[in-house]
């Protein structure tokens, strides 16, 4: 892995912001694979809605950072992470095995958005040319309400449950 300087020293060269960049790709795939997996999972049609909503703003995330890779002379990653997919086989592992509750899937979606914030605000602590930091500021406050629409859904699972 290359040296990343913080915001405080100097610039990041054009290939480790290439880096930056591809980690939040596979990030934002990640999120888009595991809403997709999520909606075939829960009953409720607000969060199916909530779901695909959410997975078609991933694909938007993914586009812009494609171009933004592009045009720091990079190749984008192929696919996601393995704890991505690993986080999606267990979903569907639950629904497979009747385990699943829309609960345990909007807990288990909410944990994929702490990774997502986190490793947005991973980034956000290198010194990014200013264009790379404004979309990613910009996709994080995305990850940040994604997080906090899908614990909402989960509050109002925990209460209808008790």
């Amino acid at each position: 892995m290359l040296d990343r300087r913080d915001s405080r020293g100097e610039p990041l060269a054009h290939e480790e912001v290439v880096d930056v960049l591809n980690d939040l790709l596979e990030n934002t795939r990640d999120g888009g694979y595991g809403f997709l997996a999520c909606a075939e999972e829960v009953e409720s049609p607000a969060a199916k809605q909530l779901f695909a909503s959410r997975a078609e703003g991933c694909r938007q995330a993914e586009a812009e950072l494609l171009q933004m890779i592009a045009a720091y002379g990079g190749k984008p990653a192929d696919g996601g992470t393995a704890a991505g997919a690993l986080h999606r086989g267990w979903v569907h592992v639950k629904g497979s095995l009747g385990a699943n509750s829309e609960l345990s899937i909007l807990e288990s979606c909410e944990r994929g958005e702490d990774t997502a914030i986190a490793r947005y605000r991973k980034a956000l602590k290198q010194n990014l040319p200013p264009d790379v930091r404004s979309l990613v500021e910009r996709q994080a406050a995305g990850a940040q309400r994604n997080h906090d629409q899908i614990r909402d859904l989960r509050n109002a699972a925990r209460a209808a449950k008790n």
